[in-house]
């Protein structure tokens, strides 16, 4: 089940407060479990604090594309390619509940409606905001913007480190993960994929 189809699901049972309690009640465990004493006065607001981040950073199931476009799509007759690169996200890995972290190259060609620019980014904010994969959040970004737009072709490359590969396991500080999804026009016409990829990987 995609992040998307889960919070469309979800429903608010309990309050937002009541949330954070459950989350820093939880928290106390954790720490007591990994021989921490949640009473020592470095981490007395630890568990609140750690409720309020994690909201902060699955808030996108809260979220929808929808909403964040707050309709800046305009019809415009330009037809040529349109590139996005070097947007930022940040995410956690839904297998370890670690980050990753890179940036995302948003390119499409429109097909009579053009999206306003910064709604590139809050698309991908959107769904990084949740536990996610990498694989699957380029995939939502670019089956988003083909969803939103009905463009020729959306192509989206995401580059990240992923801190469960760097803090744990087998520990390379080195090594970056690369995916891509290719959609309409930019998975048929090997030139328009290749215009696209040399705009993604200019500024290297």
């Amino acid at each position: 089940m995609s992040s998307q189809a889960v919070a469309a699901g979800s429903k608010d049972e309990i309050t937002e407060e009541e949330r954070k309690a459950r989350m820093a009640a939880a928290c106390v465990e954790l720490l007591k479990c990994i021989g921490e004493d949640p009473s020592r006065e470095g981490l007395l607001k630890t568990p609140e604090r750690w409720a309020k981040a994690l909201l902060f950073f699955t808030k996108g199931y809260k979220e929808s594309v929808e909403n964040v476009l707050n309709e800046a799509v305009f019809h415009e007759k330009h037809d040529s390619m349109v590139v996005v690169r070097d947007i930022e996200v940040h995410s956690l890995c839904e297998h370890h509940l670690v980050p990753f972290f890179g940036k995302v190259h948003i390119g499409y060609i429109p097909n009579g409606k053009i999206l306003g620019l910064s709604k590139l980014a809050r698309i991908v904010e959107v769904y990084a905001r949740r536990l996610q994969v990498q694989e699957r959040l380029t995939t939502e970004i670019a089956q988003s913007l083909m969803d939103t737009l009905q463009p020729s072709g959306v192509g989206v490359v995401i580059e990240a480190k992923h801190m469960c590969m760097v803090m744990r396991g087998v520990e390379k500080t080195t090594t970056s993960t690369v995916t891509s999804s290719m959609l309409g026009c930019f998975r048929i016409d090997p030139r328009t994929r290749d215009e696209f990829l040399r705009f993604a990987n200019s500024g290297k």
